[in-house]
């Protein structure tokens, strides 16, 4: 974010955001591939059938393992073989394979992601992990885009729930879940050397894996990447071109009963913005998982996550963030059939910011805590129908406890059907943003007293949606498989920015709304090298004020900026045993505010493996059109161009 992405979001006398809505430029993508050996770097999921990738364990929606054609919810899975054919050098740009998922690349660093709506830079209803570790802010409750990255090649699957999360994950877990999940070390052993490079973006990445005492195994990793910024459709500079270098590391042992796993990240970069000097961002973390078999089939699972981030933007803020993360969970099989899973966390941030003359965060220094408690029981009522309920208690500094029940039930008629439906209650609890931002930093006295143009809502309460889905899954042939879920949401108590006799404006809760959609997506196997796969979103997102509200926000407010439809082909082509060639087309329809038409893109893969540990790819990216833009306004959003990057994978 710029000095401005906080100091005008909400402004009555100011379009929304005018400095976030740049679109990015280049997004050209590059591949690497498998490591001798034939296990790690997509081997898992290069060779599946349809039938096979049913069958794929996943993690997300329970806490517990389970298949991905038995999970009850829309669940989409990117396999580290799709991100590899893709080519995506970045979370972003993979998360694009998913169909469930709308991203637009909103400049050179920044993006606009979301399921199921409200998507903007800020968007806040949707929870990102990282080997479950969650990298929201809590700052504005959504992620910096810019600081989050991974080598490509060492992501076994990022797996994305569209719909709430919030009875397992907590809240902010409103519209959608996206975890992206990491190799156990003793997939990534040998070494790894690739690099990308293109007209305007390049990056590169090492890492070696071996073997440690006591059956262990280590991977340590090092990675460099930048991008020049770009234009606006205008020719003007945006200034948000960027730089960053990380470092970190993993270490598995295969416990007798269970695994221990430790891992790290560390990261220093530089991020260009308008008008002023560099924003400065680095950050560190240490995480520690422990799972461990008990009698009975019951499980146990310890984590513990230390994080830091650190954010400078000059004549803005700076802002340090120390967060500490516990959490336990026990599974445990019961007679009658029951598989209950219950658990509880702690996550405590000590949130320093020093405050600039546009805004303040009042007080500057603040401690958030948030505790929880949660259980699930999954029960057989029968051999086909399965009954899932649930319910976490959260409390958090702003509006004491919450409560997020979650009903799911799941009928298997026949082998490789699903039908299910789920009833869900979730929350986006306040940020600091909705309770602590004033502006400008320093008061006008007015008759002796305070007076700030804009102010945090002291009793500004947590956003509230309910959610009815129907789902089904199939594969009535080996060759295909699809899935298919009908949703209904209802939104209560969104943000709105009312007068006040202290303040011009006061943030409230004085909006509430509406979505509904069809999502669908699957994947059918032409022939044994030619596999075609594809998603398409239907929705409608509607949001009004309530009587009485004097909401002065515009579009900054209850205002979405989604398109009604966005869909998506793959073609994944195997030419010879040496070359792949990979296609993706996608469409999404038109932006209403700040409006963006309609458009297509496609994307390409063609790669050629040299040798059995070399690889060599060719990436295209926006090859339907010269130039066009994705997110914002048009006389100042930035544009994409054509572009064609190389890029070279060593394995040895």
């Amino acid at each position: 974010m710029r000095s401005d992405h906080i100091a005008f979001p909400f402004s009555a006398r100011r379009p929304a955001l005018p400095a976030l809505l740049l679109a990015c430029a280049i997004a050209a993508i590059a591949a690497a591939s498998a490591p001798a050996g034939a296990a790690a770097a997509g081997g898992e999921f290069a060779d599946m059938s349809i039938e096979q990738l049913g069958e794929v364990v996943i993690t997300s929606l329970s806490r517990q393992e389970e298949r991905l054609g038995e999970a009850a919810a829309a669940v989409f899975v990117i396999s580290a073989e799709d991100i590899r054919r893709s080519g995506a050098r970045t979370l972003p740009e993979a998360l694009r394979l998913a169909p469930n998922l709308q991203v637009a690349r909103v400049d050179a660093r920044n993006y606009a992601i979301t399921a199921r709506g409200f998507n903007s830079p800020f968007e806040n209803k949707l929870l990102m992990l990282i080997d479950g570790r969650s990298v929201y802010s809590p700052l504005f409750s959504g992620v910096y885009w810019d600081v989050q990255d991974v080598v490509m090649e060492d992501v076994a699957r990022i797996e994305v729930i569209s719909g709430p999360g919030a009875t397992i994950w907590g809240a902010n877990a409103v519209n959608g879940v996206i975890n992206v999940i990491t190799r156990p070390a003793g997939d990534s052993q040998g070494g790894l050397l690739a690099a990308s490079a293109g007209g305007r973006e390049q990056d590169g990445a090492l890492r070696y894996g071996g073997a440690l005492p006591a059956d262990g195994r280590y991977r340590v990793y090092a990675k460099y990447a930048r991008a020049d910024a770009t234009e606006t459709t205008r020719g003007v500079d945006t200034v948000t071109g960027w730089r960053r270098v990380q470092g970190g590391f993993r270490a598995d042992w295969a416990l007798a009963p269970g695994a221990l796993t430790l891992s790290g990240d560390a990261y220093d970069g530089a991020l260009g913005q308008a008008r002023t000097v560099d924003i400065l961002v680095s950050g560190a973390n240490l995480q520690a998982s422990l799972r461990r078999k008990l009698d009975g089939g019951a499980e146990l699972r310890l984590q513990a996550i230390l994080d830091h981030t650190e954010r400078n933007q000059p004549n803005a803020f700076v802002e340090r963030l120390d967060t500490l993360t516990l959490e336990a969970q026990h599974s445990l099989r019961l007679a009658g059939g029951h598989n209950v899973t219950w658990g509880g966390g702690y996550r405590q941030a000590r949130d320093r910011v020093e405050n600039g003359p546009l805004f303040a965060f009042l007080p500057g220094d603040s401690t958030l805590r948030w505790a929880n408690l949660f259980a699930q029981d999954e029960l057989a009522l029968r051999p086909a129908l399965r009954l899932t309920a649930g319910l976490k208690l959260e409390r958090n500094n702003y509006t004491g406890l919450e409560l997020l029940p979650n009903l799911r039930l799941a009928w298997t008629p026949a082998a490789g059907q699903l039908w299910w439906t789920s009833l869900s209650r979730s929350v986006r609890a306040p940020s600091r943003i909705d309770r602590d931002l004033f502006a400008p930093g320093k008061p006008v006295i007015i008759a002796g007293k305070p007076f700030y143009a804009l102010a945090g809502g002291p009793q500004f309460a947590s956003e509230v949606a309910k959610v009815l889905e129907l789902g089904y899954r199939a594969q009535p042939r080996p060759q295909w498989s699809y899935s298919l879920t009908a949703y209904v949401a209802e939104y209560d108590k969104l943000r709105t920015l009312e007068p006040h006799p202290g303040a011009s404006s006061l943030f409230s809760n004085m909006g509430e709304g509406r979505s509904r959609g069809l999502e669908a997506w699957g994947r059918w196997q032409a022939a044994p090298s030619w596999r075609l796969s594809g998603g398409l979103v239907l929705q409608h997102v509607a949001t009004r004020l309530k009587p009485g509200s004097h909401d002065a926000s515009g579009d900054t407010g209850l205002a979405t900026n989604d398109p009604n439809l966005h869909w998506s082909l793959r073609s994944s082509h195997e030419l010879s045993e040496h070359c792949q060639l990979d296609l993706s087309l996608r469409h999404t329809g038109k932006l209403p505010r700040p409006a963006v038409p309609a458009y297509y893109e496609m994307d390409a893969q063609l790669l050629w493996r040299l040798r059995p540990d070399l690889d060599l790819a060719l990436l295209g990216q926006n090859l339907l059109h010269a130039r066009h833009h994705e997110f914002g306004a048009e006389a100042t959003s930035s544009v994409f161009e054509r572009s064609v990057l190389l890029r070279l994978s060593k394995r040895f």
